[in-house]
C-alpha cells in the first residue's frame, strides 16, 4: 500500500485545486504546509531542482519514491494509476529478497 504527502503552499491555487480533487475522490494524504515547516520547504526546494514548486506530491511505497510535482488534473489521474501498481513494502516472494522466479519486467 503507498502513502501520499502533499506538499503545498497556503496562497497556492494549484494546491488547493489538488487538495479538492484528493478529498473527492476520497484519497488519504498528509499534508505539509511550506509557508510553516521549512524542512518541508527545503524539501521541496532539493526535490524541484531550486524551485518552491507547489504542490509537490510524493507517493511512497517501501523504498519506491513517485514524485509528481504541480500536476494537471490528468497528470494527477495518471500518477493515481501508477501508485496502486507500485509494490507492497514486503512482497509475496520474501520481503524484497531476490529469487530466481521473480517477474523481470520493469
Amino acid at each position: 500500500m503507498w502513502q501520499l504527502t502533499l506538499y503545498g503552499a497556503a496562497d497556492c491555487d494549484d494546491t488547493a485545486q489538488t487538495r479538492a480533487l484528493l478529498h473527492e475522490r476520497q484519497i488519504v494524504f498528509h499534508e505539509h504546509a511550506i509557508d510553516h515547516d521549512p524542512v518541508a520547504e527545503q524539501f521541496v526546494v532539493f526535490i524541484n531542482g531550486g524551485y518552491r514548486s507547489t504542490p509537490t506530491l510524493v507517493f511512497t511505497a517501501g523504498r519506491f519514491k513517485l514524485v509528481v510535482t504541480e500536476p494537471t488534473e490528468d497528470e494527477l489521474m495518471l500518477a493515481l494509476q501508477i501508485a496502486n501498481r507500485l509494490p507492497s513494502p514486503v512482497t509475496e516472494r520474501g520481503g524484497g529478497h531476490n529469487d530466481s522466479d521473480s517477474d523481470s519486467r520493469l
